[in-house]
């Protein structure tokens, strides 16, 4: 005999809204009727990602007792698309003002087709566990093989930044922002060689490290230290899941050898890239990641094949799909050319 309504489903849906004051910003939870005193503007955004965050620790469930809340809301925080489908996942959604912040558990199929989402990885919510105060050291000219959990860890963390960051975001500033997120320590502190800088290509360009604290994700460093060392003002990459030593193994797969444009693209698909011989992800996302609009992500596709570290890319405009096939030869972007090196995107 079949037993029905075993499980009452849960509504695991949780919204926090930084309202204008007198002195500030404060922070409006309806879950925890929680009112915070004046915030200032470069930490109301970390202070609503972490508010969230904690409500998610404490508030956990077994993946079988979880359900789309999308669905149970009639869909209606997104355009009609193909159905839900997938895995059931926490999505991070923001307004386009980045004052009213939605964290709830969505099916994959949901969370794709929903504006200015991104999915927050259960390794971003793990518990508190003490962090080693060195990383590991380089392997032989900064570059790793291809690992599986490198991929994993380094695609988790570009879908959050797809989101916490605003989407006018760099994609220099990006891959700057991966590297500071994965090599924080429990408190985000980061502390960053000069070598590590230079061989990004990113040494003195202090307009992203203000393009980054514009967005208040990060305090500006003091330059004329060496190493540079910042701290990070997002709360929710402090807590990270595995370990920071694992997490430094990930940051040195994703170092770049090639402009930062070309290198931003290059990794995103690196990081989706599955077991299959063809790859398939939605152009929105994949041009939402790049930091660039369709058009521009398609042109980066096309120079990568030139440079044959793709085989051949394909865009199906009915179904939004873009298809993929690495080159035999490449798992990551040569470096580049001298004409490279002096084109600007």
């Amino acid at each position: 005999m079949r037993l029905a309504g075993a499980h009452v489903a849960v509504r695991r849906i949780w919204t926090v809204e930084l309202r204008a004051q007198a002195g500030g910003l404060t922070l409006v939870c309806p879950a925890c009727t929680a009112h915070t005193s004046a915030l200032k503007a470069s930490s109301a955004r970390s202070a609503a990602l972490a508010h969230l965050a904690c409500h998610a620790r404490a508030e956990a469930l077994p993946a079988h007792l979880r359900s789309c809340q999308c669905r149970t809301q009639g869909c209606v925080w997104h355009p009609r698309h193909r159905g839900c489908a997938g895995p059931v996942l926490l999505a991070l959604t923001r307004d386009r003002y980045g004052r009213s912040w939605r964290l709830a558990d969505t099916c994959s199929a949901c969370a794709s087709a929903t504006s200015n989402t991104a999915v927050v990885p259960d390794t971003l919510l793990g518990p508190s566990r003490p962090h080693p105060t060195t990383c590991p050291p380089p392997s032989v000219h900064g570059k790793l093989r291809l690992g599986l959990k490198e991929r994993v860890r380094v695609r988790e963390m570009l879908t959050y930044l797809g989101t916490a960051l605003p989407r006018f975001t760099s994609p220099a500033a990006r891959l700057l922002a991966v590297q500071c997120a994965l090599r924080a320590d429990a408190c985000g502190h980061v502390r960053l060689r000069a070598g590590l800088l230079r061989g990004m290509r990113l040494r003195g360009h202090r307009e992203l490290w203000q393009e980054l604290a514009h967005a208040d994700w990060l305090e500006l460093p003091d330059f004329k230290s060496a190493p540079v060392r910042l701290r990070l003002l997002d709360a929710t990459v402090l807590d990270q899941a595995p370990g920071r030593r694992a997490r430094c193994r990930a940051a040195h797969w994703a170092l770049p050898a090639a402009p930062p444009a070309l290198q931003l693209t290059a990794l995103v698909l690196a990081a989706h890239t599955s077991a299959e011989a063809e790859h398939s992800t939605d152009m929105e996302i994949l041009a939402r990641l790049c930091g660039h609009s369709p058009h521009q992500s398609a042109e980066l596709f096309d120079r990568l094949v030139a440079m044959r570290a793709l085989a051949a890319w394909h865009h199906n405009r009915d179904t939004d799909e873009v298809f993929w096939q690495l080159s035999v030869h490449h798992t990551r972007v040569p470096p580049a050319g001298r004409h490279q090196r002096q084109s600007v995107l």
